[in-house]
């Protein structure tokens, strides 16, 4: 039996692998509360090093120190990708955003100061991975009888299988029935993982092979038939409800037919259709990636694995043609490592854009500001040949509380007109406590998206840009009423820039004729650069890949 002094050891050496074991991955989970998380991996660890002896202990030890100061850095990255970009660390996919992540923190705080926190990093992972070596290290010498070995043994491997159970049955596998008195928490994340890794290694297969297949890799005279200013607007939440379901569609379809007899008298052409988003109820980021790279990227390993895949974007694409690229994303407040490889010139998120106003809850600024912003820092004349534009709005964003009303765009300047709608009307927390109300929120902001959009035309009509105006995914099923994942999508532009899309089969205005086929949007991509691309490149594009 070991002393006092041994009897301390052994405590610190547990408590080290406990705090090991249920260090958290999420900003959410870090609260005193996960200092009471039970391990359900630790019994299994410590009674494994009691109960082996000699060359397999020292095995044991070398693989758990690995493994347990992989998890901890795994969890840490993860921790850091949760706050920065509101998702986990992907291993394949986000490796490449390391370089970018040193370079924004070095641009940030200076090189010495950025290679001082590497240099940080690194010697914390070693006295992670020294201090678990130390403590398995302590639990290894614990002597015991043979007897007693058998018996550790026995239990190492009952701990085990209830760690496993408790993993299968968080993972949705299977259901025990029971719920086991811990949770095997780092265990988890490292299967979660290492699915992670081969689904985004079977994905990241499959569109290299797109990529390396892609008939405008690389081919000139692409998009070549557009003489402007071309803007791809997400409307975010903006769904086929809004045309179906009464509740909804009195409002937005009469805003939809004024303001297409508005924009028609300007001599502006329109036609609509609709496209079937990846995602419903959030999650816009994947519909943005599914219409840039013409490929269907429907969660969150297929997002990692076409950024990683080298595939070019329509906007890459729209660059290399003579098009200023450009993405103008209000709603993005943290650091954005992925844009660097999306192929966009000029990055302009919150910050960047110039609002002075008060924020209307979650989101940032009215729309009406970021149409402004578009004006001021992008379409300025200042561009080398005209640009290519990435918007995301946000005014239709959940919580939709307060709505803006549209304002004289000359008095826009810094947003601070927008300060008294910015505290008007109930709180969130007035308005979620009925689902009418979200409903009547929602159907308002969804109205004022589309009004600032189709004013936004209606200013710019004498020097029209091509705008090609869709939803980004359709509202959350209680909100929305309609579980289907169609979104509008509308083209509006001088007559001859519309007319070459007439093939698409779309409907004439505003309104999309609900018997038409609906495209995928992965499908948009290609069909831009066949529509508005030199008639030999066209034809190229007909071995299109759209998985």
């Amino acid at each position: 039996m070991p002393g006092r002094s041994g009897l301390i050891r052994l405590l610190v050496a547990a408590l080290v692998l406990h705090l090991v074991l249920i260090q958290p991955n999420h900003p959410a989970a870090m609260t005193w509360r996960a200092l009471v998380l039970v391990p359900l991996e630790l019994p299994a660890l410590l009674l494994g090093l009691v109960a082996l002896r000699g060359r397999a202990v020292l095995v044991l030890r070398i693989v758990l120190s690995a493994a347990l100061t992989s998890l901890v850095i795994l969890k840490t990255a993860d921790f850091a990708m949760f706050t920065a970009l509101a998702r986990g660390f992907n291993p394949v996919a986000d490796v490449m955003l390391i370089e970018a992540g040193l370079r924004l923190l070095a641009g940030s705080i200076g090189v010495v100061p950025a290679a001082l926190v590497g240099l940080a990093a690194v010697a914390a992972a070693i006295g992670i991975g020294w201090a678990i070596w130390w403590a398995t290290g302590v639990w290894a010498v614990l002597a015991a009888p043979k007897v007693t070995a058998w018996i550790a043994g026995t239990g190492a491997v009952l701990s085990a299988v209830v760690a496993v159970a408790e993993i299968g049955q968080t993972m949705g596998r299977w259901s025990l029935g029971v719920s086991p008195p811990g949770a095997a928490f780092t265990a988890r994340v490292g299967v979660e993982r290492v699915v992670m890794v081969r689904d985004t290694l079977r994905d990241l297969r499959a569109f290299r092979i797109a990529a390396r297949q892609d008939p405008y890799a690389g081919a000139t005279g692409l998009l070549d038939g557009i003489d402007r200013d071309v803007l791809v607007v997400f409307v975010e939440s903006y769904g086929r409800t809004s045309l179906d379901t009464p509740f909804y569609a009195g409002q937005h379809r009469e805003t939809l037919e004024r303001n297409e007899a508005v924009l028609r008298d300007l001599g502006l052409s329109m036609v609509s259709g609709l496209l079937r988003a990846p995602t419903r109820g959030g999650q816009s980021w994947l519909s943005h990636a599914t219409f840039a790279n013409g490929l269907l990227v429907n969660d969150q390993t297929r997002y990692g694995a076409v950024l990683a895949s080298g595939r070019e974007t329509l906007f890459h694409i729209a660059a290399r043609s003579g098009f200023h690229t450009a993405a103008v994303m209000p709603q993005i407040t943290l650091d954005w490592p992925e844009s660097a490889v999306m192929g966009f010139d000029t990055v302009l998120a919150a910050a960047d854009l110039g609002y002075e106003g008060a924020p209307f809850n979650w989101v940032t600024m009215p729309d009406q500001f970021t149409f402004a912003a578009l004006d001021r820092l992008v379409r300025n004349g200042q561009a080398d040949g005209p640009s290519f534009v990435q918007m995301a709005l946000g005014s239709s964003h959940a919580p939709w509380v307060p709505v803006p009303d549209l304002v004289e765009w000359d008095s826009i300047g810094d947003g601070q007109v927008f300060n008294e709608m910015a505290t008007s009307g109930p709180t969130p927390e007035e308005v979620w406590r009925d689902r009418d109300r979200v409903r009547e929120q929602y159907r308002d902001a969804v109205d004022y998206a589309l009004s600032v959009v189709f004013a936004y035309a209606e200013r710019h009509a004498g020097t029209a840009p091509l705008m090609i105006v869709l939803g980004d995914h359709q509202a959350a099923d209680f909100v929305a009423l309609d579980t289907r994942a169609d979104v509008p999508v509308h083209v509006i532009g001088p007559p001859h820039l519309v007319a070459r899309i007439e093939s698409w089969g779309w409907s004439e205005g505003l309104i999309p004729d609900p018997d038409r086929p609906i495209r995928g949007m992965q499908e948009m991509r290609d069909l831009l650069i066949e529509a508005y691309s030199s008639p030999s490149v066209g034809e190229a594009g007909s071995a299109r890949v759209t998985q």
